[in-house]
């Protein structure tokens, strides 16, 4: 495993190291089929980590958002989002992140969000607890919150709920207050006991597969709606929560038509 952190976070600094340039730099950005953007610094960024990736191991696949999958009978997939949180990106917010996972027979056994403006980086791996750097303080570790009245959610858009929206909305209504925005630093905060619950909808495998790690080694979990584990073949609904207490709850809300 500590091999399998040391790459991944060599390659979360080759791809911090392509983004910087392009942050509040006036990048231009191209639409991709599903509406969704794109920049000359996701491009960049993915590049860089595949090369690195696949130097150090080159037997294992790769599945990116923007250069789909190399060497798919791999039972190891680094999972990759250069830039997870592009609309963020590309209006100056520095609640975009990186993120590289690592899934093993489709199980996600390591991952990390990278915050490249702000130098902050978690790492989660299977079976160790998760670590937090950054220059502003901070300590991983979800925090106690068993009253759903008193959880703070997040969500990053009210447009990617869809149909889901009036099931979500039962959840908003019982929590204390809900927070839209956030990307993958959502899931970050919550690791950092800021957060209490995030559900979102229509998330791919490369943005969820390199959450699941960092929250469960904070004292979290990461399901989807119905409080299963995620697939790569699955509904792209994802949930995560800091106290596991709360999962049962949440679940109970979301649950139904």
């Amino acid at each position: 495993m500590d091999r399998l952190i040391a790459a991944a976070e060599a390659a979360a600094d080759v791809a911090a190291a392509a983004i910087r340039p392009f942050f509040r730099a006036g990048v231009a950005s191209d639409l991709k089929t599903d509406r969704s953007p794109v920049t000359i610094a996701d491009r960049t960024a993915e590049l860089a980590m595949r090369a690195v990736l696949s130097e150090r191991f080159p037997d294992h696949g790769i599945l990116g958002e923007e250069f789909g999958l190399d060497r798919p009978e791999a039972r190891l997939r680094w999972v990759l989002d250069p830039i997870d949180g592009t609309r963020a990106f590309i209006t100056g917010r520095p609640t975009y992140g990186t993120l590289i996972g690592l899934l093993e027979d489709d199980i996600p056994i390591l991952g990390i969000i990278d915050q490249p403006a702000t130098g902050e980086r978690w790492v989660g791996a299977r079976g160790r607890p998760t670590t937090f750097r950054g220059s502003m303080g901070g300590t991983a570790g979800c925090r106690p919150c068993a009253d759903i009245g008193n959880a703070e959610l997040s969500c990053t858009s009210p447009e990617m709920l869809g149909d889901d929206t009036p099931r979500w909305n039962r959840l908003k209504d019982a929590v204390r207050r809900n927070y839209w925005g956030g990307d993958c630093y959502a899931y970050g905060l919550l690791a950092l006991g800021q957060i209490d619950v995030v559900a979102e909808s229509d998330m791919k495998t490369w943005d969820w597969a390199p959450l699941v790690a960092v929250v469960e080694g904070a004292g979290g979990r990461v399901t989807d709606w119905s409080g299963k584990p995620l697939r790569a073949d699955g509904d792209g609904r994802v949930l995560a929560v800091g106290d596991p207490a709360l999962l049962g709850p949440v679940v109970g809300l979301l649950g139904g038509g």
